[in-house]
């Protein structure tokens, strides 16, 4: 079979309105996908920086898939959550991105959104916090529905990816 390694990390993120955010991250494969080694999901830390606009996770990602064809190619989809002073997480973001098909070094720039409400959602978010979200994860990252929504832009998550192919030429698999 061949196969696809994913090294890297959630380098961090930028353009929140808030900070101390953290980030939970997956990645969804199609059904041809096997995972060797490694997790399909997780959660970084809690960042709250003092002087910077940008919260910096640093979170590793390392996975190990064997495929027998290229339909269903991994994508990452994130979450991001800002954490207040009384320790209520707070949904500021979801976004998803593909892994690139090309070997070697990548830097990925993962813009996100959040689902915007009825008017009346809003002014009791910006009152309370809270806010809507998606009842169905799987529409960060499947396009049947998720051009209904309305939406809000929010900031972006930064990736560092390091992608290493094996045996694709052998299994006649081209890129």
């Amino acid at each position: 079979m061949a196969e696809v390694h994913i090294i890297g990390q959630i380098y961090g993120a930028t353009g929140f309105p808030e900070h101390s955010l953290f980030c939970k991250w997956g990645i969804h494969t199609g059904g041809a996908w096997k995972i060797l080694a490694g997790e399909r999901e997780g959660q970084s830390q809690v960042d709250n920086p003092v002087n910077h606009e940008a919260a910096f996770f640093a979170h590793p990602i390392d996975i190990h898939f064997a495929t027998k064809g290229l339909q269903g190619w991994p994508k990452l989809h994130f979450q991001v959550w800002h954490q207040d002073s009384f320790g209520r997480n707070e949904l500021y973001g979801y976004g998803f991105c593909h892994v690139p098909t090309s070997p070697g070094q990548h830097t990925i720039e993962c813009p996100t959104w959040r689902p915007s409400g009825t008017y009346r959602e809003q002014v009791t978010q910006s009152f309370l916090g809270g806010g809507p979200q998606l009842k169905n994860p799987d529409l960060i990252y499947s396009s049947a529905l998720r051009c209904k929504l309305t939406t809000v832009a929010m900031g972006t998550v930064h990736l560092k990816l390091g992608v290493i192919l094996r045996n694709f030429d052998k299994f006649g698999i081209e890129c």
